[in-house]
């Protein structure tokens, strides 16, 4: 079972990958340094199990380098590559420990909710998303203050679980894959609910790389055929991203994270505020904006 998920992954790999050149060939889109650089730190910081979906969330924000209502869409198609390489290394490392039933279900269900959020997200008025990162944001910085502080549910050593358990897993991982669309990441709250629910924590890894790869694929190929991303921030994401994965795994393997982490604590918590702010005072105005409206490329900072 195992050899036929990483078939399906690898075709994922080809369909994404494919897609991408296209698009970005289409749109003669070229990477920028920034990006590029962007994508090499948080996949690298995302490898060592840091996460990335909040750094580049706050990164977007301070440098304003993607309008707000694309932040989540650009941010999962460029993160999917990269962490399909994470998907890869991890299922192939620990993913023949995991139980196969376990493992192949909840990636099916990220998968799954993460095609059902892209029509959610795409139609959200910009208030919505901007709050919906806002609380991502919120739910990762307090991820990283409780790994740093020892509170992180500390797990048991099973790789398996009862059906009850596994039954809310795959529901819980369904939600989690239509939150992924608004950019919440899929890390933290997977790693608490199997950690809760006494699972070894490593056993973890390849449940959310897979689902993250096989669920960024499809939610990504339809955010790009929409074209609602900016293409040259995803490919910079994208292109830096995977050797920075591989390095972290194969090369660094750990580093002692935990000062780093409250760096990025503080900075994803100040980002969490100014969106939040700006949500509010966007539903103040009454703004009724949609994700679909007409975007105009702005030149990426740098570029």
């Amino acid at each position: 079972m195992l050899i036929a998920l990483l078939a399906v992954l690898g075709l994922a790999v080809l369909t994404y990958g494919l897609a991408l050149a296209r698009a970005a060939l289409a749109r003669r889109a070229v990477p920028g340094l920034e990006a590029l650089a962007l994508g090499a730190v948080v996949n690298f910081l995302d490898t060592l199990g840091i996460g990335s979906f909040a750094p580049t969330t706050a990164w977007f924000k301070f440098r304003r380098m993607v309008p707000d209502r694309l932040i989540p869409q650009t941010m999962l198609c460029g993160l999917t590559p990269p962490a399909m390489t994470e998907s890869i290394v991890f299922l192939i490392g620990v993913g023949v420990l995991v139980d196969r039933i376990l493992l192949v279900s909840c990636i099916a269900a990220v998968f799954i909710g993460g095609l059902v959020g892209v029509p959610l997200v795409t139609r959200a008025r910009v208030w919505v998303v901007q709050m919906t990162v806002a609380v991502g944001l919120l739910l990762a910085a307090t991820a990283y203050a409780m790994q740093n502080l020892d509170l992180f549910p500390g797990g048991g050593t099973a790789s398996s679980l009862p059906l009850g358990l596994m039954l809310v897993a795959i529901v819980a991982n369904f939600a989690f894959g239509i939150l992924a669309n608004f950019g919440v990441g899929n890390y933290a709250p997977t790693l608490v609910m199997f950690s809760l629910m006494g699972m070894d924590p490593k056993f973890a890894f390849p449940i959310m790389a897979g689902g993250a790869s096989l669920m960024g694929a499809g939610a990504s190929f339809q955010h790009i055929r929409i074209g609602k991303v900016d293409l040259r921030i995803v490919l910079g994401l994208a292109l830096g991203g995977i050797p920075a994965v591989l390095l972290a795994y194969y090369v660094v393997v750990s580093l002692p994270v935990t000062y780093l982490r409250w760096l990025v604590f503080a900075v994803v918590l100040y980002a969490a505020a100014v969106m939040a702010h700006a949500a509010l005072k966007g539903r103040r105005k009454g703004t009724v904006e949609a994700a679909e409206a007409p975007f105009v490329m702005e030149p990426e900072p740098g570029s």
